[in-house]
């Protein structure tokens, strides 16, 4: 059986990563889950964790209607899979999954975000890793639907284990109930993100940040576009190139659907 480190960056306790370990036991796969202790949101890759005397700090948890070993840990989540894939667990995780984001994770913004954090630190130790997110919007009211996000694991995991070992790919779905999507569909990435960040006030001493929803219209074809448009989009990432070390966050431009029923 495949195991699976389920992983993300809102914390233990967001529905979005207990929707994410349901569904990738349901569809087969041995499931640790180990999550920051804390909303990790931003992290991109980083790996600073809370020591006490020169060691991690994680604590054993039970996650609600879930039979998984779970671990909160006080760390940021590139810090979590690092440690995942390199000793902590035995047998090491076969796949890396990263999520469910509570906020779409588009553009080339994304290389800010942990969850594709995760995702990405899962490729440079040579493991296949998928970061999924939903389009929750800045300010949202109403229900969230992480079972519609949930429900495209598996055929998302049929792509990416018939894919080579180091293989990410972000999955990015519309906030609307499962029958309302439109088809799964390959992205590209758009030039910006779903969120801006901007300084709102500058005082002596401090300044306040302030994230804002980009207005402009994306370009037709991207992640962002398709996204706004109702269908779920599946990018592959990479990060550092072996060939010539680039950092490289692209590809698959195409706009061909991926039969996701």
């Amino acid at each position: 059986m495949r195991r699976a480190l389920v992983t993300n960056d809102d914390g233990i306790d967001s529905p979005g990563l207990h929707a994410l370990a349901d569904a990738a036991r349901a569809a087969g796969l041995e499931v640790i889950v180990a999550a920051p202790a804390e909303q990790s949101s931003g992290a991109s890759a980083a790996l600073s964790a809370i020591r006490r005397d020169g060691r991690t700090v994680v604590e054993r948890r039970e996650l609600p209607g879930l039979d998984v070993e779970a671990w909160a840990v006080h760390a940021q989540p590139g810090h979590i899979v690092a440690a995942a894939l390199n000793g902590w667990f035995d047998p090491a995780p076969d796949l890396v999954l990263s999520g469910i984001n509570h906020g779409a994770n588009v553009g080339r913004a994304v290389l800010h975000s942990g969850t594709v954090g995760a995702a990405l630190t899962a490729k440079i130790n040579g493991t296949r890793a998928v970061a999924v997110s939903l389009d929750v919007a800045l300010h949202p009211t109403g229900e969230r639907h992480w079972a519609a996000a949930a429900g495209l694991l598996a055929p998302v995991l049929e792509l990416v284990f018939d894919a080579p070992e180091d293989t990410v790919l972000s999955l990015n779905v519309p906030d609307r109930p499962g029958d309302e999507l439109g088809p799964l569909r390959y992205a590209r990435l758009a030039r910006g993100g779903a969120v801006q960040t901007r300084v709102d006030e500058i005082r002596d001493g401090d300044l306040r940040l302030a994230e804002v929803e980009m207005s402009d219209e994306p370009e037709e074809g991207t992640d962002s576009a398709l996204l706004a448009a109702g269908h779920p989009t599946l990018t592959a990432l990479r990060s550092v190139d072996a060939d010539d070390g680039d950092l490289v966050l692209d590809w698959l431009g195409t706009a061909a659907s991926v039969d996701s029923r």
